[in-house]
Formats: C-alpha cells, structure tokens, sequence
C-alpha cells in the first residue's frame, strides 16, 4: 500500500509529502491539485506499463559505477492510456525553486513510500517533449538509510504490479452498445479510465464470486459479480438488475436493466431510458467489488449524476474495499461522500486510522493542503474555511 506521495515540481506542487491512507478523500475547490495527485500515480503507472521506468534497478547503479547520467527514451510518458498530461511544459510546477544556468531545466521529481521503502524518480523538465527524460532514480530507501544497490527485479514497487483501476470523471453515458475487447477487459482485468470496458468485464465475470466480507451486500440474490452489483445499485434504484450479454457476430455488448416491481418483474429497458446516474456508477460499483485485496482503485468524483442517498452509499461502498484490502483514492465534491465515510468509520467498517481526508485550497502559486481527522465516533477534528461548509453558510443567510 502507499503510505506516502511527493511532488516535486509537479504542476500545482512546489514540493508537497502526502500521507495516503487505505481510503483517501481528496476534497477542495476545482483546479487546487485533487486530480493531479492522482494524475501522479497514474504517470508512474503508465511509465512502467509502457516499459519507461523498467530500467529503475540496473539504472541506479550504473549511476553509482559512474557510467551513465541518463537513459534514451525511458521517463516519464506524459501522453498515453491513463491520462494526457501534454509537454514538460503543461506539468512542470510554475515557481520551482531551483537556482539554474540560463541552459539549465529544473527536475520533476515524483517519490513513493510503500512501507520501509521509498521510491524516487527525477525526470528532465523538457518543455516540448511529452516524454520527460529519466535523470535519476533511487530505490529502495529503507527507514535506516539506503540499502545496498537493487538488481532490476528487487523490491518493484508493488503499486505499479498490483491489480489496478482509474476511472476518470468523465465516465461512460447510456448507450445500447458497449466495446467488446477481450484483451483489455479479459486479459488485463481494466474497466477503462471511461469504464467503456465494465459492460464487457461483467459479462465475462458476472459469476465470479465477490469475496466474503463488508463488500458482499446482505440483499444480494448469490455471492456473484453480477448480483452482487445489482444489490449495490439497488439501493440507487431498487429493484433493478443487470444484464450484459454479448451481440453474436460483432465485437459489442449490449446493457439492459429490469426491475422487480410489486406486480412482479416488467420487461428489460435499455441504459438510455432509466436515466444516467445508474450507468454512469456502474463502473464503480464493478471497480470496488471486483479488486482484490493490495488493488489500487483510482476514482474521480463517484458521486457524479447521484441522488444524495446514493452518494452516501457510494461512499460505503468504498470503506468496504478498503476495509477488505484494497488502497482506494478517491476525489470529491460531496459532502454526502464525506458524511458516508463518517459513518463507515462510526459503525466500525474503518478505523479512523485507515481512512485520511485532505482538503485542497489554491494560495496563488500552488495549493496549500489542511488534513482534517476522523475519531471513532465520526467526528472531525478541524473544519476549514472551505471544507464542506457552504451549507452552514447558504443556511445562515436563509435565517439571518
């Protein structure tokens, strides 16, 4: 699991350590640097999967034997499946510190903490390059000091191997028709950063069994991928259940959901006629219920298109991969999302050690970062200006 992230010249950062917890809420005005923390760890992600931070080991030391500086086309891979970050120019923090030749370029360094070991990767700036040359790494970094030189294989972080999600905000809307690609949904077990590839997952999964635990919903109708999710969306609409089911002869899938009324279940109606909010959260139901235990789940505003319940029990949702395993980040807008969590943690799903809440604030240059805590009972310890207060304030206007 990360235990810690630091941004060195990273678009909205200067030179930020942040504490990450099993489940972290990234909560603040829009563009205060939420997403670009996730934006970090999906960089490094899809770095290592495109094979541009594979020479981390052997590249430290050849450093060390003096005999490389830095190595052709391995870095930092601005552009690519995970996120689009553009040039060393678009990411490179606006008021870097560093006192520079008039040739020279301040680094972007990007670190990890997992555990004992810590993991640093110091990138050249380039301004037009969408791949940031590799200058150093360093790894691993043991709380006693550095250790001995890692061979290529030894203690990779585990954060770049472990099952992994990303779901961006922007997510899939409504359609009769989803891709159907075995390699990424199959293969690779990834639902998409649009979650374009959940419709397909759940159909080749939905008889996978969820494991027991705080994320197997007590209504559900079996253990299995596919009931399980249609109890989780339930208490969004109840009654609803899903099927995918593969179009014979093309490379789609089509959703549809029922309903299970009073009068018994009605005929099968297509995404685009149940309204949005239930496809657009069906990713992050299939996310959270099908990670395993040391997953990393990525989300972008989850409670987008929800009524306030479903907010909340989005925010449930969550605490129960968590509870079970899985490192959970997640961005947000919602204060039902934070009272959700609050709950979990009061009726003893989390501890209040396991769940970290950081509130982001622009200061002109950068943002400044305030991190309120949870005790047993729900209650938070510090409200800032800012934090989920606009109700109080809307309400004091109404009355004054």
């Amino acid at each position: 699991m990360i235990d810690l992230l630091t941004m060195h010249n990273f678009k909205a950062f200067q030179h930020t350590e942040l504490r990450l917890g099993p489940l972290t809420l990234l909560t603040g005005l829009n563009s205060s640097g939420k997403s670009s923390v996730l934006q970090a760890l999906a960089l490094l992600r899809q770095s290592y999967e495109a094979g541009d931070l594979a020479v981390a080991g052997w590249l430290r030391e050849a450093q060390q034997a003096g005999l490389a500086t830095s190595v052709a086309n391995q870095g930092f891979l601005l552009n690519g499946e995970l996120v689009g970050l553009g040039t060393g120019e678009d990411v490179l923090h606006e008021d870097f510190t560093e006192d520079l030749g008039p040739d020279e370029r301040p680094p972007i360094r990007l670190g990890v903490t997992e555990g004992p070991y810590r993991y640093t990767w110091t990138v050249e700036s380039e301004p037009e390059q969408n791949l940031l040359p590799l200058l150093d790494v360093d790894l691993p970094l043991t709380s006693e000091g550095p250790s001995a030189p890692a061979g290529p294989e030894a203690h990779t972080p585990s954060f770049l191997t472990a099952p992994f999600q990303y779901l961006h905000a922007d997510r899939i809307s409504p359609a009769q028709f989803y891709p159907r690609d075995h390699q990424v949904a199959i293969g690779r077990s990834f639902l998409g950063v649009r979650g374009e590839h959940a419709v397909n997952y759940l159909r080749h999964h939905g008889e996978d069994t969820v494991a027991a635990g705080p994320l197997r919903h007590p209504k559900a109708a079996s253990d299995s991928l596919i009931s399980q999710t249609a109890a989780w969306m339930g208490d969004l609409c109840p009654g609803v259940d899903i099927e995918a089911v593969a179009i014979k002869g093309t490379d789609v899938v089509s959703l549809s959901y029922g309903f299970q009324g009073t009068v018994g279940a009605t005929k099968r109606r297509r995404p685009g006629n149940v309204g949005f909010g239930l496809t657009y959260v069906l990713p992050v139901v299939v996310a959270c219920l099908s990670a395993q235990r040391g997953s990393l789940v990525l989300l972008e505003n989850p409670e987008a298109h929800l009524h306030p319940q479903g907010q909340t029990r989005m925010a449930m949702l969550a605490a129960s991969a968590a509870a079970q395993g899985v490192q959970v980040i997640m961005e947000t807008h919602s204060d039902h999302v934070l009272n959700g969590v609050r709950l979990a943690v009061k009726q003893g799903g989390l501890t209040p050690e396991q769940v970290v809440l950081h509130y982001f604030r622009g200061n002109g240059t950068g943002a400044e970062i305030v991190s309120p805590r949870v005790n047993a009972d729900g209650r938070i310890d510090q409200w800032p200006a800012g934090f989920f207060d606009e109700l109080e304030n809307t309400l004091d206007q109404l009355i004054g």
